[in-house]
């Protein structure tokens, strides 16, 4: 490898004359002095457990020898159905088959006959007797009303009538 060449002046990227003018004339003690304080969060000793347990598992899985395990045979246990539920499905198969093999050529023809029961003439009365009350109390004008004052037709007895009741 060939050590590094700086660029010509040429090759180099031109800067505007006010700012190399600025540049040039810029003093670093006019800065201002300023403690720098590294913000570096540390991962905590449980955090470094965890990823070192997730490490070494996914170690564990990508390490692992297939010729390790040992050859299974599975038994499988078939559980034949009872009677009754042999009964069931024979029974929903043959009403099934029934609804399949229906002919409905073998139906006769009939003319629905829509009816609409009125209600009697009773009835009706009742109704419009109701509407006509309602009617009546909705509509009713409060300023036919008169003013009255309601007078005492039975009044009490005063203190002294029951003060002489008590005496006699």
């Amino acid at each position: 490898m060939s050590s590094p060449v700086s660029p010509s002046l040429k090759d180099l990227p031109k800067v505007n004359l006010d700012l190399k003018s600025e540049l040039e004339g810029f003093k670093t003690v006019n800065m201002k002095k300023a403690e720098t304080q590294e913000k570096n969060v540390l991962p905590t000793a449980e955090d470094v457990k965890q990823e070192r347990q997730h490490s070494e598992l996914i170690q564990g899985v990508e390490s692992f020898k297939t010729e390790r395990l040992k050859r299974t045979n599975t038994q499988e246990k078939i559980v034949l159905p009872n009677a009754q539920d042999v009964a069931t499905e024979k029974t929903q198969k043959a009403l099934l088959q029934g609804v399949e093999a229906f002919d409905t050529g073998k139906l006769k023809h009939t003319e629905t006959q829509e009816k609409n029961l009125l209600p009697d003439k009773d009835a009706i009365e009742q109704e419009k007797e109701k509407q006509n009350l309602f009617a009546g109390i909705e509509n009713f004008d409060t300023k036919k009303l008169k003013h009255t004052e309601t007078q005492e037709k039975n009044p009490l007895p005063t203190k002294e009538a029951i003060d002489e009741e008590k005496k006699a």
